[in-house]
């Protein structure tokens, strides 16, 4: 991994009301190397205009940064939301990271989007 790269994560439950807890996600992030003072979230519904854990996230990236989230719906429930989401981070010059045992996707440049 590059020097100065700071790789910042994001976890999100859909529901608040104590059902569902944010553990399995913080604990997959922190393993895949996110320091956990670096980790935001939100306990609220994915189909949410306004995310204010998501929206302080993206605003801590800078180029070069990495965003780690554990699985692609946590970071949008539209098709519309996550794809204008990616296109945002990929022209900030932002990598995204996907981790958990069923999807793996990473992109650390522009040029490997193609």
């Amino acid at each position: 991994m590059a020097e100065n790269v700071s790789m910042i994560g994001y976890t999100r439950v859909s529901k608040a009301d104590g059902s569902q807890v944010h553990h399995l996600q913080h604990d997959a992030l922190i393993a895949a190397g996110v320091d956990p003072k670096r980790i935001y979230q939100d306990s609220i519904s994915g189909v949410r205009d306004s995310r204010p854990g998501l929206d302080a996230c993206l605003a801590a990236l800078v180029p070069g940064d990495t965003l780690v989230i554990w699985k692609l719906d946590r970071l949008g429930r539209s098709l519309r939301h996550l794809v204008n989401t990616v296109g945002g981070l990929t022209a900030r010059g932002i990598g995204r990271r996907f981790k958990n045992d069923t999807e793996r996707l990473e992109s650390c440049s522009n040029s490997t989007l193609g």
